[in-house]
């Protein structure tokens, strides 16, 4: 059975894209291309499954904010 999941992809200060899987907490690995970072979040995802078993339940993708706050 085919499953979806959305991902996070951020890029750090070093360069580096941090890829994590919300509905799977825990759930992330970093590339330095993001070719690889999809390969190994893929790969992320089938084994947190593997280990924590099916989420609770999915949610719906909404978007992406940015806000800013004064620090």
């Amino acid at each position: 059975m085919a499953r979806q999941f959305d991902v996070v992809i951020e890029k750090d200060s070093a360069g580096y894209f941090i890829a994590s899987a919300p509905a799977l907490p825990g759930c992330h690995t970093q590339a330095k291309s993001l070719d690889e970072v999809m390969e190994r979040i893929r790969e992320a995802i089938e084994l947190c499954l593997e280990v924590q078993g099916e989420p609770p339940e999915l949610l719906d993708f909404v978007g992406v904010q940015r806000i800013t706050i004064a620090a």
